[in-house]
């Protein structure tokens, strides 16, 4: 006797231990290698200093090492831009998974330059370390949110994509946990630090091959109805499919013929219009109002709020994991508290809804065109934070994040005006509102000429009358 329930109950594990097997590689690497920067900043600032003198007999100024420090922080950001700008070709080319596994080249480079740049004295080796390591976090910021939106049914599109968020948040905390002197955050230890991102690199690869392709990319763009039929099965179970092939079949019927789109002929067409003008508000408030630049530079901050040295790698951890009990009973745990509470709202809000959002708002022809844009304004705007923040400690002190309110209140005022509900609503259905907002006045959106209908395991077409 054949048993739905239980069925549905495996499929729905499939996709569940599907997120952490992504994820472990994905996101959390973003958060990681936000983190682990802080704990070392003293260390590599030192060998960097040492270096400088064992090759040429130069003591650097503090504002040198300083800059020097700038730069192997912020490269991160212009590796992940790379990363970004690379990731819309590759997820064409290899598919979503093998785009996540083949990521993880970029990382193992990484550790291995970072691991081994101590014996060799080289600081270079740092940066390059660094910029390695962005170009995984650019690709994995992109494709990770992009395959769970493909892979999980609409009404879980949302809880599914913001578990991107989840996981780098939790990176964050990993990595602020990680870098304690008790741990890897001491002298001896720096350079197996900014190694250990390997170690979730290694995971994926053991537990993501297991687990299917998304079936969006298999039935859209690779054309494999059993490929996709396979992947729904493991995801949904036998129960769902009928309907899930008939969404993903509207939509194959909307971008029939139509080849993968190229970033700059987005800015070209009216009918994404209002989708491109979303995205690159929502992805560059997302680094302008200046939370991930805390990870960057918590030590800075902290410092300049009166906390003592000793225990400001134990505050840190805070700001990732926004838990705290004391009381407020002065200035500096004044400023630590609002801190917390700014990260948490963060956290709550652009974190979470800016990874899915090109998923659910442009088609499969155009999505991975939106990701590239999406990603690439995101990275440049943390690489200018990034070099400009460590100045803005220094001249606004108390009124370091005015500036950044004054974002935070812009883009949210653009999107409440702008950007329509999406949840519960299938793609085509959002792609049927943007059509209104885009060509106001004009006729409305055709609508597909192909149903789909699922029978005991196969698809059958019928032209509409």
């Amino acid at each position: 006797m054949s048993n739905p329930k239980g069925a549905q109950k495996g499929s729905s594990l499939t996709l569940i231990l599907m997120v952490p097997s992504a994820a472990i590689g994905g996101t959390l690497q973003y958060g990681y290698n936000l983190a682990i920067m802080n704990a070392p900043t003293t260390f590599i600032q030192n060998f960097v200093n040492e270096t400088f003198q064992d090759r040429w007999q130069l003591q650097l100024e503090n504002y040198q090492v300083t800059f020097i420090w700038t730069i192997i922080v912020s490269i991160f950001s212009l590796g992940g831009l790379i990363g970004a700008l690379i990731a819309g070709p590759m997820t064409i080319r290899f598919g979503r998974k093998k785009c996540l596994l083949l990521n993880n080249i970029f990382l193992m480079s990484s550790a291995l330059f970072a691991v081994t740049s101590r014996a060799a004295k080289s600081f270079e080796m740092i940066i390059i370390s660094r910029v390695l390591v962005g170009i995984n976090a650019g690709i994995s910021m992109n494709v990770q949110p992009m395959y769970f939106g493909e892979s999980a049914p609409k009404h879980l599109r949302g809880a599914v994509s913001l578990s991107s968020a989840v996981f780098t948040a939790f990176g964050v905390v990993l990595g602020q946990v990680v870098g304690l002197r008790e741990v890897l955050g001491s002298e001896p230890y720096w350079e197996y630090l900014l190694a250990s991102n390997a170690i979730p690199g290694f995971i994926q690869l053991l537990t993501l091959p297991w687990f299917p392709e998304s079936p969006r990319y298999l039935l859209i763009d690779r054309k494999d109805k059993e490929a996709c039929l396979n992947a729904l099965k493991r995801l949904r179970g036998c129960e769902d499919q009928g309907s899930e092939l008939e969404e993903i079949l509207e939509e194959e019927a909307q971008s029939r013929g139509m080849k993968p789109r190229q970033p700059w002929e987005l800015f070209t067409d009216r009918a994404v219009r209002f989708q491109l003008l979303i995205i690159i508000v929502v992805s560059s408030a997302m680094q302008l109002c200046g939370n991930d630049s805390i990870y960057f530079y918590a030590s800075y901050v902290f410092k300049e709020s009166g906390m003592s040295a000793d225990k400001i790698q134990y505050i840190t951890i805070g700001t990732g994991s926004c838990e705290f009990t004391a009381c407020i009973m002065c200035m500096p745990y004044l400023s630590m508290a609002c801190i917390f509470t700014y990260i948490l709202s963060f956290g709550m809000g652009p974190a979470g809804v800016t990874g899915v959002l090109p998923t659910e708002i442009f088609n499969q022809s155009a999505r991975p065109a939106a990701y590239m844009i999406a990603g690439s304004m995101m990275w440049i705007n943390l690489f200018i934070v990034g070099m400009l923040f460590p100045f803005l400690v220094s001249e606004l002190k108390e009124y370091l994040f005015v500036p950044f309110a004054a974002v935070c209140l812009l883009s949210a005022v653009y999107i409440g005006m702008f950007l329509p509900e999406t949840k519960g609503k299938s793609l085509s259905a959002i792609t049927a509102e943007f059509h209104k907002l885009n060509f106001k006045g004009l006729a409305p959106m055709p609508s597909p000429q192909c149903q789909a209908k699922y029978q005991l395991g196969q698809v059958c077409r019928s032209t509409a009358l």
